[in-house]
């Protein structure tokens, strides 16, 4: 724990001026990010006496090592940055609303030549039009099948279209009426990108145009006694009425806005968005968050805010926003949003009528829905909080290991040997933070000591991380001199999800250590673990192992294990981590064996790229008549020249095998006549037959 006093600015240093400040820890990672009007004055309340201080605001200044800042000529600007740099470092202590479930979009592709109608989740597209969002996917789909009968737009994929392009024939809504059919020629790109406009128009709230058209012409049919015709845009315009339904009319002035209410406690807030669109209510979506520093309700209301509107522009942040209670000051907030829109926004509190019996509406869905996460939450956290005290408690460690990361080793019969690190904080999966590893310094199946070098390679790069900053200054050649011999200097993370990104307190690889380190495996693996760890000149991480046969937990350097109850949260937690890293590890492992099973002899050929290859197996039928055939017989495949064929040729003969290959389950010498559509090797049936799962590795 830190004394605020040991970082705290000298009189003076700070600006009296609009900015924006960020604290560090001692390893350099923004912990928290905030904005000032006065930078000095706002600092000034960080560096009072600590019992004046909130409890999480306490935490913060404690757990802090640094402070920063960053002078900006208007509050707008401050907004801005702020905005960015808590979307890039991902602070711990800022306010960050956590979307209960990922919400589903009805979104128009109008990038494409023919756009297509369908569901999106996710980050949103430049190009695409997006209605809603929705509570369910079914909710999407029923309303686009009702419109279809009157905006017959393409909602096929990708991979759907081309084949009705390519066989002339189109899908069954093409056939029944639900379907333009652009892929076929029955209309013609202006034509069906403009009738994909026209279901914009609609779902945008213009509905009263298309209505009165239909009515128009059912009345002209019916005149001129077309009276299927006419029957069919009664059809229509009941569809339009059904889809208008499922919206009721909220605000009878056909406003568009949305409104936010936030029900909060001391430790907890929840926000709730009703998206209103034409007077009618086209979406809805809620976030929750802990209040991790005192926060008033007009600060909470800021950052739902920018977390809304963070990355929208044009129309998708409306004319009128409502809330609950405004931004300290609310000026810089509407100005900022009416930049984004590129119109005047307003940013006001609802007073009567309509408008403040809708914000009721929302603000008793906001306390639902803190009732409910509370209720989920409660014994997740208690849960969580007990079995890292366990944990704690059993290894003797002096607090409890918020950090835990999990090593496992998977491999078959020897064969593609990987290692898997997956991370656990607070109890919790951080799956960005997950890396895999190819074993390298040496070959053949020997888990512990792919242990020793998998934890060597990870706690080296940490220690060079730690260089970076300045922070190591002990067993100064450990990190390169000491490692031993055979374990490769470079590629320490192959596969890595989650990029590196730079040190300026940014995430990077492997440069935070864990509390507690956990290998697949008992006292052989542990002692390689803690081994790798000595050798590095690192003491203050603690290792165990958790065996699979009997579920103990070994420590270094003890006989005997240690033994949790079976109903222990501690043990089921180690559980979870261990079976998670089990997970990843055989997940990667599968990949790589797939990958090396479908290769082939022509993979080996320089130059020789997946259409060529496809090509000469075409030509000849399979990979022996390939490496039967002559020079100028391999010329006569379409793109391949002297040289190539030379290159291929000399490949093949290479690699020809030196006696036939035999199934070893029956016996039978296996012919390689059979038309080999990948270039592999026909010895692949050998090892089909085993389980995916069979690693060889202590469970």
């Amino acid at each position: 724990m830190a004394d605020p006093s040991s970082y705290r600015p000298r009189p003076g240093e700070i600006p009296d001026s609009p900015g924006v400040y960020r604290f560090r820890d001692e390893h350099r990672r923004v912990i928290y990010v905030g904005k000032a009007k006065s930078l000095r004055q706002r600092l000034a309340n960080y560096f009072q006496d600590l019992t004046n201080l909130h409890p999480r605001t306490r935490s913060m200044v404690t757990t802090a090592a640094s402070v920063e800042w960053t002078v900006v000529s208007t509050e707008v600007e401050a907004l801005q940055l702020e905005y960015s740099w808590i979307k890039e470092y991902d602070p711990r202590f800022n306010v960050k609303y956590r979307d209960d479930k990922s919400y589903p979009y009805l979104a128009v592709t109008m990038n494409e030549e023919f756009p297509r109608v369908q569901v999106m989740r996710g980050h949103k597209k430049k190009g695409v039009r997006y209605f809603g969002p929705y509570a369910h996917a079914w909710a999407i789909r029923d309303t686009v099948d009702l419109l279809l009968r009157v905006f017959p737009v393409r909602t096929c994929s990708a991979g759907v279209f081309k084949n009705a392009e390519r066989t002339g024939r189109p899908c069954l809504l093409g056939y029944i009426g639900k379907c333009s059919a652009p892929c076929v020629g029955r209309i013609s790109p202006e034509d069906h990108y403009e009738l994909a406009e026209e279901f914009c128009d609609f779902m945008a709230g213009r509905t009263g145009t298309y209505l009165r058209r239909l009515e128009r012409q059912m009345a002209e049919a019916s005149d001129e006694m077309e009276y299927e015709r006419a029957a069919r845009l009664r059809d229509d315009v009941g569809a339009l009425k059904k889809a208008m339904e499922k919206n009721a009319v909220v605000l009878a002035d056909a406003t568009d806005a949305d409104l936010i209410a936030v029900a909060e406690d001391e430790l907890e807030a929840a926000v709730q968005i009703f998206h209103v669109r034409g007077g009618r209510v086209r979406g809805q979506r809620g976030w929750v968050t802990d209040k991790v520093e005192e926060i008033t309700t007009g600060a909470l209301v800021e950052h739902a805010l920018q977390q809304l509107y963070g990355e929208e522009t044009g129309d998708s942040v409306p004319k009128e926003v409502l809330v609950p209670a405004l931004p300290d000051p609310v000026e810089p907030v509407q100005e900022w949003l009416t930049v984004r829109r590129g119109a005047n926004v307003s940013l006001r509190i609802p007073q009567r009528g309509d408008k403040k019996a809708l914000m009721e509406t929302v603000q008793r869905n906001a306390q639902q829905a803190l009732v409910l996460h509370k209720t989920k939450r409660a014994s997740d956290l208690t849960t969580r909080s007990r079995a890292l005290e366990e944990i704690a408690d059993a290894l003797e460690l002096d607090s409890a290991p918020l950090r835990i990361e999990c090593y496992d080793i998977s491999h078959l019969q020897g064969d593609d040997v990987v290692a898997s690190m997956v991370v656990f904080e607070d109890g919790l999966q951080r799956k960005h933070e997950y890396r895999r590893f190819q074993i390298k310094g040496f070959a053949g199946q020997d888990d512990v000591r792919s242990m020793h070098e998998v934890i060597t390679r990870r706690f080296r790069r940490y220690l060079v991380e730690k260089e970076k900053s300045g922070e190591w200054a002990g067993a100064e050649d450990t990190s390169v001199n000491g490692t031993p011999a055979g374990i490769p200097l470079t590629g320490e993370d192959d596969g890595v999800i989650g990029g590196p990104k730079d040190d300026d307190g940014r995430p990077r690889k492997f440069a935070y250590p864990p509390q507690l380190v956990v290998v697949d495996g008992g006292r052989p693996q542990v002692a390689a673990a803690r081994r790798a760890l000595d050798e590095l000149g690192i003491d203050d991480i603690a290792v165990c192992g958790l065996a699979k046969r009997l579920e103990e937990v070994w420590v270094p350097g003890e006989e005997d294990p240690v033994v949790l109850p079976r109903s222990s949260e501690g043990l089921y937690l180690l559980q979870r981590v261990r079976d998670e890293a089990h997970r990843f590890a055989i997940t990667y492992q599968r990949a790589k064996r797939a990958k090396r099973l479908r290769s082939g002899p022509l993979d080996e050929v320089p130059g020789l790229g997946e259409t060529r290859r496809q090509a000469l197996i075409k030509h000849f039928g399979s990979v022996k008549r390939l490496r039967a055939a002559t020079i100028e017989q391999i010329q006569e495949v379409p793109g391949i020249g002297r040289k190539t064929a030379e290159t291929i040729a000399v490949a093949l003969a290479r690699s020809a095998p030196a006696a036939p290959a035999v199934n070893t389950a029956t016996g039978e010498i296996i012919d390689e006549e059979e038309p080999d559509t990948t270039g592999g090797s026909s010895g692949e049936s050998v090892s089909a037959g085993l389980p995916d799962d069979r690693r060889g590795q202590e469970t």
